[in-house]
């Protein structure tokens, strides 16, 4: 599975913009996909704050995970157009019947595919060997395209998660 996601992103986007990350507790299926891939398109392309256009940016990773970004050179992103944001997540959730808000799910490449654990059984997965230091982690936790480039797909041993755990690599 190819990890490098710098050629998927918007080139011509700030380092600093803001993002958002929107994981489901299940992958999409290719009709499904091919929707939500046009409903970012459209709310993308009409995303306005205060009636200024919002240079925005939306994409369906790994068929599971949501990103959307905001460039905030020309304009800021407001309270009501992040509620606009969300909404068109919330309206994804009821159309697919997933869950886009459990912070407590984590994501992890094993086997080329994105696996779903719950926080509360991250140290049993990692004693058994489901998962490794080295087993590539999303960490849905990063706020700018930046770090999105550089810190959402790390190895475990490299997350927060290994401070929680009580553990080094």
């Amino acid at each position: 599975m190819n990890t490098d996601i710098k050629h998927i992103l918007p080139q011509d986007f700030d380092p600093a913009s803001r993002v958002w990350i929107y994981q489901s507790n299940r992958p999409f299926g290719e009709k499904e996909a091919e929707e939500i891939e046009e409903q970012l398109h459209q709310f993308t392309a009409q995303w306005n704050s205060h009636g200024v256009p919002v240079k925005g940016w939306g994409a369906l990773l790994f068929d599971q995970v949501i990103i959307l970004m905001a460039d905030e050179t020309e304009s800021q992103v407001s309270g009501c157009s992040t509620d606009s944001s969300v909404r068109i997540i919330k309206s994804i959730e009821r159309q697919y019947n997933v869950n886009l808000f459990d912070r407590l799910l984590l994501g992890f490449l094993v086997k080329d595919r994105l696996q779903l654990l719950p926080l509360a059984q991250l140290g049993y997965a990692l004693e058994k060997g489901f998962i490794g230091h080295d087993t590539i982690y999303l960490n849905n936790t990063v706020q700018t395209k930046q770090e999105l480039e550089s810190h959402w797909l790390l190895p475990l041993k490299e997350s927060w998660l290994m401070n929680k755990l009580g553990q080094t690599a």
